[in-house]
């Protein structure tokens, strides 16, 4: 007589369900009372415990025992101070659900767009040092065929010794290049004391590989009432799922203001390893990796990968061809007299030079003026 049980399992026991993540955000002002209702509803302990998440202020993730039916995410729905309820298997992301289904692409000022199909270039110099300086590098960047202008006004620095950026008066200088061009800008903000600042000014913010598992930044950067779109560089330690992870944090915050695009861009910049001969090695790899787990768009960033002038065309060549949705590279007039990374700044001219040649390797890149 055959066993009733195959590999240990009872051969007629049905599989186990599934868990299901539930996502709440409640009105402003819920408290937890309006999180112990919805825990109740689930058929959870009223406090919550290690099947649930409590963000600060306004949001719940809930990992519930099997499928959660239609009927009770409306029950959900319906209790005081819910906002809105979300559920997707446990174990999967917003950036690979339902919310990633949106449009993924970044529209900006001017007409500007991440992930349009288009190759995009961002690029401007590491740190915004004077008006002028940065005014006329955009007008020189612009004519290369970017469409955003980049500049550091807060700079993360190893050493506290080393230049940090000139503040508020940078993203003036900032605002008066865009003004002067028409080009968007994208800066970094080091941490949620910033945000309201920097958001008054720019039309992109920067979270930087640094902070990229400053997970309560991450969620106040996607919850900012500002709506401004996020740029968030891949730590330099970290793999392609940490990554992933640290971009959810921003998607619960986008969830919990009420958005309905991610308005979130992920950035390959290069991670650490073993290998000396650059400043960090650019995982090209990641970039149609990261484009095949989420609909977000990519870009690259060959400036930081390279750590040396000469290897920025090349590095930025191969993200290219990897599928990148976009570059953000460093250029200034005179590297050499730049006021933070000049060994891996580029002029203006070998932007030029670079996006003509790029025109053969993508169609899809936009020729820079002038050119033939």
């Amino acid at each position: 007589m055959r066993s009733a049980k195959r590999n240990g399992k009872a051969g007629n026991a049905p599989a186990p369900a599934e868990p299901t993540t539930v996502i709440l955000c409640f009105e402003p002002g819920a408290g937890p009372e309006a999180a112990r209702r919805a825990l109740k509803a689930l058929g959870l302990p009223g406090v919550p415990d290690n099947r649930s998440r409590w963000f600060e202020p306004g949001l719940l993730t809930i990992r519930a025992d099997g499928a959660v039916p239609r009927e009770i995410q409306e029950r959900l729905a319906a209790l005081p101070g819910v906002r809105r309820v979300s559920a997707m298997p446990a174990g999967h992301r917003l950036v690979t659900h339902a919310f990633a289904r949106a449009d993924a692409a970044v529209a900006l000022a001017g007409g500007a767009a991440v992930g349009d199909g288009t190759l995009t270039l961002i690029a401007g110099p590491c740190s915004v040092e004077s008006k002028s300086q940065i005014c006329g590098i955009a007008a020189q960047v612009k004519a290369a065929g970017a469409r955003v202008l980049r500049g550091g006004v807060f700079k993360p620095r190893t050493s506290p010794y080393s230049f940090g950026g000139i503040a508020e008066r940078g993203l003036e200088f900032l605002a008066c290049a865009r003004e002067k061009t028409g080009l968007p800008f994208v800066t970094e903000a080091l941490d949620a004391s910033q945000f309201d600042l920097v958001a008054r000014y720019a039309d992109m913010i920067q979270i930087g590989s640094r902070n990229m598992s400053n997970f309560p930044l991450l969620f106040k950067a996607g919850a900012h009432p500002a709506g401004k779109p996020i740029l968030l560089k891949r730590g330099f330690f970290s793999t392609v799922e940490e990554y992933l992870d640290a971009a959810e944090y921003v998607l619960l915050g986008r969830m919990l203001a009420g958005a309905d695009r991610p308005g979130l861009i992920l950035c390959e910049r290069g991670i650490r390893t073993f290998e000396t001969s650059t400043r960090f090695t650019l995982d090209v790899a990641a970039i149609p990796i990261l484009q095949e787990c989420s609909r977000l768009p990519v870009i690259a960033d060959p400036s930081h990968a390279a750590g040396n002038r000469k290897w920025v065309p090349h590095l930025a060549r191969a993200a290219a061809a990897a599928g990148a949705d976009g570059l953000i590279i460093e250029v200034h007039t005179r590297p050499d007299r730049a006021w933070c990374d000049g060994d891996q700044t580029i002029t203006p001219e070998q932007l030029r030079v670079l996006m003509g040649e790029m025109t053969a390797l993508a169609p899809f890149v936009p020729a820079p003026r002038g050119s033939a």
